[in-house]
């Protein structure tokens, strides 16, 4: 039985699987309204078969400006608002610098980022004329902390930091809302069937990324993270009145973000004299 609720509406990218099918899966349960902007609509018949009347599926390429514009009027003019943005399309490079194709890394980028550009942009004419809303960009721990052998997928994830951050500031007099999701490891398939593992390995890079490799391969299907768990915090910040700009999911991104971030504090007091010697000579 549904939950009850107000009837909001979500529009959630990468619905087929992992975290963005937890989402609409919650999303669906607690009586709100959903599009689900996925490659393969199929993926989702069963949320159509549940909720009829309040699930639209859209078949969506998030690299295409005309799909994801489509997909926008679909929510917009079928449910006369947009509640939530969930940019989760995406996936995960695994390689070297050097191992990856440039057909490769511009498919990471193209949709990890700019797909996440191309609904945004979509979207926020729909927010600002109904002077409201909330995006959910979903970034990684890879947003906050660089590893070996995923640097193209740090990239991605970066630029979305940055922007995400920017945009926050750009849209809080419409009222309007960003919050940056930062998970873990959690139990989807990113790191079995959906991770693209570049074209080659060159040995030297072994030392350096084999680790990394073995890591992941070792870790599918026992992530700690929980995908439903994770959609139901989400859902929470949508009400909070004052929601994060950055929120993390998982005790192991929070740990590695913390030394991160030790690190980096460290290093910054150690060169700090080196820091201020560029400045000019105060008269």
């Amino acid at each position: 039985m549904a939950e009850t609720s107000d009837g909001r509406v979500w529009l959630i990218t990468g619905t087929s699987s992992g975290l963005g099918r937890a989402l609409a899966e919650a999303v669906v349960a607690r009586g709100d309204r959903l599009v689900a902007a996925v490659r393969r609509p199929e993926t989702n018949d069963d949320l159509v078969a549940e909720a009829p009347d309040r699930v639209k599926v859209v078949r969506t390429d998030v690299t295409s400006t005309k799909d994801v514009h489509e997909v926008v009027e679909a929510a917009a003019q079928g449910f006369g608002r947009i509640d939530a943005v969930v940019n989760n399309a995406g996936f995960g490079l695994l390689g070297g610098v050097e191992e990856a194709t440039e057909d490769q890394i511009r498919s990471q980028l193209e949709v990890n980022t700019f797909g996440v550009f191309n609904v945004t942009r979509a979207v926020l004419p729909v927010l600002r004329a109904q002077r409201s809303g909330h995006i959910f960009m979903i970034s990684s721990v890879a947003g906050q902390f660089g590893a070996p052998g995923l640097a193209w997928y740090d990239a991605s994830k970066f630029a979305l930091e940055g922007f995400s951050e920017a945009l926050a500031a750009e849209v809080r007099p419409i009222g309007a809302k960003v919050t940056i999701i930062e998970p873990g490891n959690f139990r989807t398939k990113w790191a079995g069937d959906s991770m693209v593992m570049a074209a080659a390995r060159i040995g030297d890079y072994a030392p350096s990324i084999d680790p990394v490799r073995a890591l992941f391969s070792g870790l599918n299907g026992n992530q700690p993270g929980d995908p439903a768990k994770a959609a139901q915090t989400i859902i929470r910040m949508l009400d909070e009145p004052e929601p994060p700009l950055r929120l993390v999911l998982g005790g192991d991104a929070l740990e590695l973000i913390r030394q991160k971030l030790a690190r980096q504090t460290a290093e910054l007091d150690k060169w700090e004299s080196v820091t201020f010697s560029t400045d000019f000579d105060k008269a």
